[in-house]
């Protein structure tokens, strides 16, 4: 199968979030999936299927299948608007969250996701000992949104994740503020439960992030960024029941996986 390597929300090489963009021509099994992206070892894989049309997309962590993945789906997106259909303007993904459509806007690619606006909670007992930082409130839907005091306490959280992984109900971790510059506001998202602990970037978690803080600030247009070592960034829309989450993206690989008998 064709394979890509994809470097998402950034602009330039060695930065954004890579994901790794597999072309089959054929439904595979899960447990085939699986190993293909464990071996390849990127926060997320995204495999797309072309049929009906359109394609069919379902997304990989080095340990489990996903739900839904944002910087996958852009660099799928990306993959098929410019190798495998050029012409195209927009692609509509057919996936385990419904269509998404991955639309060229304004020179990035735009991801039309749902949204997942959060509901507040009270604060999990060990998180701020976990994260070593105050929290001011929680807000959970499939993630917990954290909110922090400001951009440099989520810059410089180092947090204890054996304590973090104790804490229950939630996938991932993530903690935000208000923005202190270039940005609305800031994130980053932690899940001590995967191989991979940080995300470098999140398009998904970003499902609740653009309701939060669209209500916070009063604003429906918004630039987040997200403060992992490698970093990212986001052009958001709150658009009710679904939210756009636009960013650049920069092909690093193109190659093929010869799966054999498997």
């Amino acid at each position: 199968m064709r394979y890509f390597v994809v470097h998402a929300f950034t602009n330039r090489l060695f930065s954004g979030n890579p994901a790794g963009v597999c072309v089959v021509n054929h439904r595979l099994e899960p447990q085939v999936m699986q190993r293909i992206a464990h071996e390849n070892s990127l926060p997320e894989t995204a495999f797309i299927l072309e049929e009906d049309g359109g394609f069919r997309i379902r997304w990989f962590t080095p340990a489990f299948e996903m739900d839904l993945c944002g910087h996958a789906t852009l660099s799928a997106g990306f993959v098929v608007l410019n190798l495998l259909r050029p012409e195209a303007d927009s692609v509509v993904f057919s996936s385990p969250s419904g269509p998404l459509t991955v639309a060229r806007r304004d020179g990035r690619y735009a991801l039309d996701f749902p949204a997942r606006p959060p509901v507040s909670v009270p604060i999990p007992e060990g998180l701020e000992a976990a994260l070593g930082a105050k929290v001011l409130g929680c807000s959970l839907s499939r993630d917990l949104i954290i909110e922090l005091e400001s951009a440099d306490t989520v810059q410089d959280l180092t947090p204890d994740f054996e304590r973090l992984g104790l804490i229950e109900g939630c996938m991932g971790f993530v903690p935000t503020a208000a923005g202190d510059g270039g940005a609305d506001f800031v994130s980053r998202f932690f899940d001590p439960h995967d191989a991979i602990i940080e995300d470098p970037v999140t398009g998904s978690s970003h499902c609740s992030l653009i309701p939060f803080w669209a209500e916070r600030l009063g604003k429906d247009t918004l630039v987040a960024r997200q403060l992992s070592r490698r970093g990212g960034t986001l052009y958001c829309r709150n658009l009710g029941e679904r939210v756009e989450i636009a960013g650049d993206a920069v092909l690093y690989l193109e190659g093929k996986i010869h799966l054999g008998d498997d």
